[in-house]
């Protein structure tokens, strides 16, 4: 590694942050000694992410999908494994769907499927108002609604029975569990992008309900889930009349499902 101007000692940069628990130390160092544009930004960096902060918040954005994603403090950093989601969705879309991002977080998802696809209508919508003011400065620019409030109810009407397309990271994590996650994401994102009820389903049990109502006859809901947790939800699917299918990346560590409203 080349010397750096803030901190020409980058093995002992790399030692403290490994010393802190960074997995990827090495290339955390890189990334923050990009980041800073003096000896003191640098130093703030470093000290914020010994202390816990998560990386994503720290440089403001996170990579997802081979895209840089703009993530503010305290929005959900968008996971690896939630790209088995976007390609899950990518692979149901016909041409030129209309889709909707719910529980969008950074707009992440709907970053990348605008990329992938060729949507005639894509919007995004969170409860979370600073998830909402972060997807927009990603997806503002490309002509992109993001709507705030509770799952469909702040879509236009005019979209209901008519979308071909619903996928939603939405929170599965029990309630009991969420003390048990990584600090990163317990003490800075906002519990109500993790928290998804007693049996972790509560949220996407109403994702469902509302897209047997939403989707057009055809049409696909895609959602991320935990794999001990697909019993219960293709359950719950199918008692809303769609007809679920379960698609696993094991390199991923990654379960969705996927769901069908019959034509």
């Amino acid at each position: 590694m080349a010397p750096s101007p803030f901190f020409p000692d980058r093995p002992a940069l790399v030692r403290r942050l490994r010393a802190a628990g960074c997995v990827y130390a090495e290339d955390e160092a890189e990334l923050l000694i990009d980041a800073a544009d003096s000896a003191e930004a640098l130093a703030d960096l470093v000290d914020r992410r010994v202390a816990g902060l998560p990386l994503e918040h720290l440089l403001g954005w996170a990579e997802f999908c081979g895209l840089r994603v703009v993530v503010d403090p305290g929005v959900f950093v968008p996971r690896g494994r939630t790209a088995l989601l976007v390609a899950a969705a990518t692979a149901l879309a016909g041409p030129a769907p209309a889709v909707l991002d719910l529980c969008c977080g950074s707009g992440a998802a709907a970053l990348v499927l605008h990329a992938r696809l060729a949507p005639r209508w894509l919007a995004a919508a969170d409860v979370d108002p600073a998830a909402v003011a972060c997807a927009r400065r990603n997806l503002a620019p490309l002509g992109v609604p993001v709507f705030q409030g509770d799952l469909f109810a702040p879509v236009p009407p005019e979209w209901r029975g008519r979308l071909d397309l619903v996928l939603a990271n939405a929170p599965y994590v029990p309630s009991g569990a969420v003390a048990l996650m990584p600090s990163e994401a317990r003490l800075h994102e906002a519990p109500v992008a993790l928290d998804g009820g007693v049996d972790g389903l509560a949220v996407l049990r109403r994702v469902a309900a509302g897209a047997a109502e939403w989707l057009a006859p055809g049409g696909h809901l895609v959602v991320e889930i935990s794999e001990g947790q697909v019993d219960a939800l293709c359950a719950a699917f199918a008692t809303l009349g769609l007809a679920p299918t379960v698609v696993r990346d094991e390199d991923l560590d990654a379960t969705a499902v996927t769901a069908r409203r019959p034509g």
